[in-house]
């Protein structure tokens, strides 16, 4: 068979996609015919250097598939199943799994960064990460679905707290976090101001249920969210841009607001007028990846067509460096899919 690998850190060139040892499952795994992955921005912060990672490595977080083979204690009758794959891994025994999997788990990590990933033709995962999907959700879809929906989900919902008729502020409403948020929280019944620089992702995510649209290239963000909240500003605003977007998400933000953050792609520092935050009562909350319950909160909306992953394009496994390039180009809508057929 053959996977992506990563030899040494750099740029797109460094992804090589060769021949690599065929996996056999374990004691409760399963192998996974990948038919389809996806990218996160993951890929390429992995790409570039991540400490840690082991070399050579394969990345990928996402993935879908059939299963093709069972270790022992699997039920064999799984063989033939389609499934996504659960890119995160909970330990199961550290303290955070036993306060009821709210919490990130501590000794666990996530497919294609602690742990080999995805970009391959055939995977060897925990049974209980093979999850089962339905006929009619595409394979495509299922690999564009579970790390940017748990992410989504873990901000919104468990973390900021999201509630009915909330303001919800999103930035990068073409990625694939964006994407989701909107609507996780029209699923939530919440209101959304969607931020973008680009027109026709506007018209998409207004296509997705955003109430708003705000293009920050041509319009002055910071006025226009207190026009359409009555000068009150959001709820919420759901950050992953950081250092060139921080301070207006703080001055857009009302009283008892909440700002939570899951990255910081044009830089990590930031200032606060802690005035302002604490005479205005409000909260910074950091947030990565999700908890178990996030994973089965944004599966249940899933499953009752609340959302819908968002597919931009498709490449071939073997095209991976192409693929990069067009992620890091920023032009897509959703997400950028691999494909092994």
């Amino acid at each position: 068979m053959k996977s992506v690998r990563i030899y040494k850190h750099g740029g797109p060139d460094v992804l090589i996609w060769e021949e690599t040892a065929t996996p056999d499952p374990g004691p409760d795994q399963v192998i996974v015919d990948v038919k389809n992955s996806s990218l996160n921005h993951l890929d390429i912060w992995v790409r570039n250097g991540i400490p840690g990672v082991p070399l050579p490595f394969t990345p990928g977080s996402d993935a879908a598939g059939i299963i093709s083979a069972a270790g022992e204690n699997v039920d064999q009758n799984r063989v033939g199943e389609r499934v996504l794959i659960q890119p995160l891994i909970y330990c199961g025994n550290c303290a955070s799994c036993k306060r009821g999997w709210e919490n990130m788990c501590s000794r666990g990590g996530i497919m294609g960064e602690s742990h080999p990933g995805n970009h391959a033709q055939k995977i060897a995962v925990k049974q209980s990460q093979a999850v089962p999907i339905p006929d009619s959700l595409p394979f495509p879809q299922a690999a564009a679905f579970a790390l940017v929906a748990q992410t989504s989900y873990q901000m919104l919902v468990n973390r900021a707290q999201l509630e009915t008729d909330d303001w919800v502020m999103v930035w990068g409403a073409g990625s694939g976090v964006g994407s989701m948020a909107i609507q996780i929280a029209k699923a939530k019944q919440a209101r959304v101001i969607a931020i973008s620089g680009s027109d026709q992702k506007l018209e998409k995510a207004k296509n997705l249920g955003a109430d708003i649209c705000i293009n920050y290239q041509n319009d002055d963000v910071i006025r226009m969210v207190k026009k359409e909240t009555d000068g009150k500003g959001v709820n919420i605003v759901f950050e992953h841009v950081g250092e060139a977007t921080w301070d207006i998400s703080m001055r857009s933000l009302a009283k008892g607001g909440r700002v939570v953050t899951c990255g910081a792609t044009s830089g990590a520092r930031a200032s606060v007028n802690l005035t302002h935050l604490f005479f205005k009562q409000q909260s910074i909350l950091g947030s990565t990846m999700g908890s178990l319950s996030a994973f089965r909160g944004s599966m249940e909306l899933l499953f009752t067509g609340k959302i819908v992953p968002i597919v931009d394009k498709i490449f071939p496994m073997e095209q991976i460096a192409d693929a990069h390039i067009y992620l890091e180009s920023a032009s897509q809508y959703g997400k950028v899919v691999l494909s092994n057929e």
